[in-house]
């Protein structure tokens, strides 16, 4: 008999294998697929030498006897299979989002408190060198008190990818939920985990998009536009989410006397002119980061009031899971870290559903749009 942890996982695309991945580094046997589609799930399964493999996640669950779950499929499909593992008394790792809306994540949260399980909730972004260097400087005061973060986006995302998840709330989609989940989980690891107050706009700059068959793999559906969008016989899906948000957040800091504020902004479908950065102010400094995730390199602002080029510390580099492409490597880091702890070993406090249920009461509240003030009448 194995003493290994048993891992099943749910969803087949690139996040269901990205995790399998993942947790078979961390030294955990993967089980169990399951998918929507058999014959695709089949094939996953095959490919990754997964012994288990079905369309049933009830039946997954009583066959497999997994310690933990995985949950890669997107967010609207998050509910159940999450609620039905923590039942069984499972450990759960979810990808963002947790939930469609703030309501479900809590009542998510909550019962993983009551049936004592573990959670990771994978706004693992975070983990970017870069950040972890940021954070480092930053809990040195090199900066001085932290004043001010700026984190500024636009990704130029093709209008008609076809339409799927992404565009519908209800299964989701939406910026917030794929983007600012990671933008707030990085900020917070720099500047301190407690959100004071937070306000936002949101924008569907989309409309529409048009209803292609056969996309699976999230990173390929690119592939899929149709050449000609003037088809007659072409239909087409309706959006329901933002593509674009501005938000403004106050954060409370250990390292600073008063709030520090922080901008988000972020275009979906808009081109960028200089690079997407992520920016960390303080009394005595700055920190500028190239990449919308903080991928660098990293330049700082100091004393000599010029700004210079500073390269990773060895116990960082040292520290990343060897693997390719930052999403990849980022699940490795928490999936290493959320093994750890499942073993009893100490660890760095990680995001659970604390923190997935606090973002999508955060996004629905951003959602309702309703910050603004009418001054026609001052004019």
């Amino acid at each position: 008999m194995s003493n290994k942890l048993k891992v099943l996982v749910s969803g087949t695309g690139f996040a269901g294998q990205g995790h399998a991945d993942a947790f078979r580094a961390a030294g955990v046997e993967v089980v169990g697929i399951v998918g929507r589609t058999a014959s695709i799930v089949k094939e996953v399964a095959k490919k990754m030498n997964i012994p288990y493999s079905g369309t049933n996640w009830t039946q997954a669950l009583i066959d497999c006897q997994p310690d933990i779950v995985s949950i890669a499929t997107p967010g609207g499909a998050h509910y159940e299979p999450i609620k039905q593992a923590i039942a069984f008394g499972c450990h759960v790792f979810s990808d963002k989002p947790l939930t469609d809306s703030g309501e479900s994540a809590i009542e998510l949260y909550e019962l993983a408190k009551q049936k004592k399980v573990k959670t990771a909730f994978a706004s693992s972004f975070r983990y970017m060198p870069y950040i972890q260097y940021a954070k480092q400087l930053v809990e040195a005061g090199r900066i001085g008190e932290p004043t001010e973060v700026e984190c500024i986006s636009h990704f130029n995302l093709e209008r008609d990818i076809p339409f799927g998840w992404s565009h519908r709330k209800e299964d989701g989609g939406g910026r917030l939920n794929n983007n600012f989940t990671h933008m707030i989980s990085i900020v917070t690891s720099v500047i301190g985990e407690s959100i004071l107050s937070i306000i936002g706009e949101v924008r569907d700059d989309l409309g529409k998009a048009p209803i292609v068959e056969g996309v699976h793999n999230f990173k390929t559906r690119r592939d899929f536009i149709p050449e000609n969008l003037n088809d007659p016989s072409l239909k087409w899906g309706e959006s329901n989410v933002e593509w674009s948000y501005t938000v403004l957040a106050q954060l409370e800091s250990p390292m600073a006397t008063k709030p520090v504020s922080v901008l988000f902004k972020h275009g979906g479908l808009n081109p960028k002119f200089q690079e997407n950065h992520i920016v960390f102010y303080g009394t005595k400094g700055a920190i500028f980061i190239e990449g919308h995730y903080g991928m660098g390199p990293l330049y700082f602002y100091g004393e000599n009031k010029t700004w210079e080029t500073l390269p990773l510390p060895q116990d960082i580099v040292e520290n990343q899971p060897k693997v390719q492409g930052d999403t990849e490597r980022n699940w490795h880091y928490l999936v290493r870290e959320f093994v750890k702890d499942i073993n009893g070993e100490t660890v760095a406090p990680y995001q659970s559903f604390k923190e997935g249920s606090l973002y999508q009461q955060l996004i629905d509240l951003i959602r309702k749009n309703n910050n603004w003030t009418d001054v026609r009448h001052l004019q």
